[in-house]
This record gives structure tokens, C-alpha cells and sequence, in this order.
């Protein structure tokens, strides 16, 4: 799966939290305030990719995403882990402690969950 840009990405989070919309209200949801039709642009390219599909009506479009959000969220973390991690979970956990972004609580729940899925 390609990578999104990241105002393609940040399009995709409005378009996965509205599910189903038209470009100006995509526009409305974006914190960056972009143009219309530059959201308008970048949206046709995405669809392009496969990440978004239309239904139309006359001349608008109302769009909806084409990939599921927890589908895109598997493909880029495993890639992620995988290229700056050497594909360890460990190192990831490992980084975050380290970065101080994780607590011992949060630790402990992990830990609780791997046991509870055994």
C-alpha cells in the first residue's frame, strides 16, 4: 500500500471521522484551512491512488474513503516498525519508555492484554 501524503492524510482523517462528504465540508473539517480547490485537487489524486471513491451527483461529488482507517493504520505501522525499528515491537516499547511516553501502568496493561489473548 502507498503512503499518503501528509495533506493527504490529514484529508483522510476528516474523511474517515465524517464517513461520507462533500469537499466543502471536508474543507470545514481541516484544521489547516486550505483552499477548496486544492482539497479538491488533492482528493481527485487520492481517489486516483485508491484511497478514496465518489458518488455523484450531477455535477459534485460526495466521497467516502476507500480504505478502511484500521486497515491504512496496519499497513503504515508495519512499515514504520519495520524500517525504523528492524521489525521489533520490543524496540518500539522500548522507545517509547525511553522517550518517556509510555508509563509503568500503560506497560502493565500491555502486558495484561498479551496474557489475556494467550
Amino acid at each position: 500500500m502507498e503512503k499518503l501524503t501528509n495533506k493527504e492524510e490529514e484529508i483522510m482523517q476528516a474523511l474517515w471521522h465524517l464517513e461520507r462528504a462533500f469537499v466543502k465540508e471536508i474543507v470545514e473539517e481541516l484544521q489547516s484551512s486550505p483552499h477548496y480547490n486544492t482539497v479538491s485537487t488533492t482528493i481527485r489524486k487520492m481517489e486516483e491512488k485508491g484511497f478514496v471513491k465518489h458518488v455523484a451527483y450531477g455535477k459534485t461529488h460526495q466521497y467516502y474513503p476507500a480504505i478502511p482507517k484500521e486497515e491504512y493504520r496496519k499497513g503504515f505501522m508495519n512499515k514504520t516498525i519495520n524500517n525504523y525499528f528492524e521489525n521489533s515491537y520490543k524496540n518500539v516499547v522500548s522507545f517509547f519508555a525511553k522517550e518517556e511516553k509510555i508509563s509503568i501502568e500503560e506497560l502493565k496493561e500491555i502486558i495484561k492484554l498479551i496474557e489475556s489473548n494467550k
